[in-house]
């Protein structure tokens, strides 16, 4: 019985300061410069800004990027497709409860659309907007697949809102 409740004890403190080791690392981030991985992380701090509007062509085989909406203020990582010049950046699970819970951004969008995408050091100031029909979107999910997912993607899965792809176009002003 003592070796029972010293083994409860002790997966119970392992446990304990693994949740608090998650947390303070998810406390950290949120002042870091950009994301780390999959972690949400704080504003951006460096980084070039470009004022022109690049030929995108360049993140045809770019795998992720950081961007950062500006309110709130957190960045992430996500994925990106180019076609016939335009970027784009899609959002899954958005049809599950958990990822309702775990991507929160796209929500955030809806309020204020305005980000910073960043891409080897260059930062180009953007805004989302959610596309769900558009002359492209076939295209679009195409890309992902080839990039990512090597299978096709039906377009069922934007008409049924668990996919959210989201344009990045040019911010008036820059």
């Amino acid at each position: 019985m003592a070796f029972i409740k010293s083994l409860l004890k002790f997966i119970g403190l392992t446990v304990g300061v693994a949740a608090l080791a998650v947390a303070v690392t998810l406390f950290a981030a949120r002042f870091a410069d950009g994301p780390w991985e999959i972690i949400a992380g704080g504003p951006f701090t460096t980084g070039e800004t470009v004022t022109e509007e690049p030929d995108w062509s360049f993140v045809k085989d770019t795998v992720t990027v950081e961007f950062q909406l500006l309110e709130p203020a957190v960045s992430r990582t996500t994925w990106i497709m180019e076609h016939n010049g335009r970027v784009f950046i899609p959002c899954g699970y958005m049809n599950t409860s958990w990822g309702r819970i775990w991507k929160q951004w796209p929500i955030h969008v809806e309020t204020d659309n305005r980000a910073i995408l960043r891409i080897d050091g260059k930062m180009y100031d953007r805004k989302l907007v959610r596309i769900k029909d558009d002359p492209d979107l076939v295209a679009v999910l195409a890309e992902i697949s080839r990039k990512y997912l090597g299978q096709p993607i039906p377009i069922d899965e934007v008409n049924s809102g668990s996919l959210w792809i989201f344009e990045m176009l040019p911010r008036e002003g820059m």
